[in-house]
């Protein structure tokens, strides 16, 4: 057990014949006693500053731990939205080929009609041109011809000629 500023106080020397001046003696151990009782108050100021040290340094370590962690899942969370955002991406160009397949394929598709169209209609312009062009012989033929009797014997037959083609 530690020798107390006290123990110092109420400690008792045993006399002797020659020994030493007792007011010196007292005199010393009251400022052993003084000086040891400032060094107990020195001491217990720096515990209590440590232990206040030692809490802002927890505290300090907890808000390192705290950011760390935080950087982490923040690190984390920014890889997760760039993955995100990759596959994301490649799903929209995919998409858009797709669309664009499609519209090709549909536009293809529309052209190849357009030019069957086109063809049906210049057989049917063929048709009906060399048809045109029958009536237009026969009438023709109606207006020099100088009778109207030959009239009666050929109109039958034009008509069959024309509903022919």
């Amino acid at each position: 057990m530690p020798l107390t500023p006290l123990d110092i106080h109420n400690k008792e020397f045993g006399r002797r014949l020659r020994g030493y001046d007792e007011d010196e003696v007292n005199e010393f151990l009251d400022q052993v006693i003084k000086d040891y009782e400032a060094l107990i108050r020195e001491n217990k100021e720096l515990q209590n500053q440590v232990l206040n040290l030692q809490e802002k340094l927890n505290h300090f370590a907890n808000i390192e731990e705290t950011l760390s962690k935080t950087i982490i899942v923040a690190q984390e969370a920014a890889d997760e939205v760039k993955n995100n955002s990759k596959k994301e991406a490649q799903l929209i160009v995919k998409e858009a080929e797709k669309n664009a397949d499609r519209i090709i394929n549909e536009a293809l598709s529309k052209s190849r009609k357009v030019a069957l169209e086109v063809e049906e209609l210049k057989k049917q312009a063929s048709i009906y041109r060399a048809r045109f062009k029958t009536l237009v012989e026969a009438q023709l033929d109606l207006l020099s011809n100088e009778g109207w009797d030959s009239l009666e014997g050929e109109a039958p037959r034009r008509r069959e000629a024309i509903e022919q083609d």
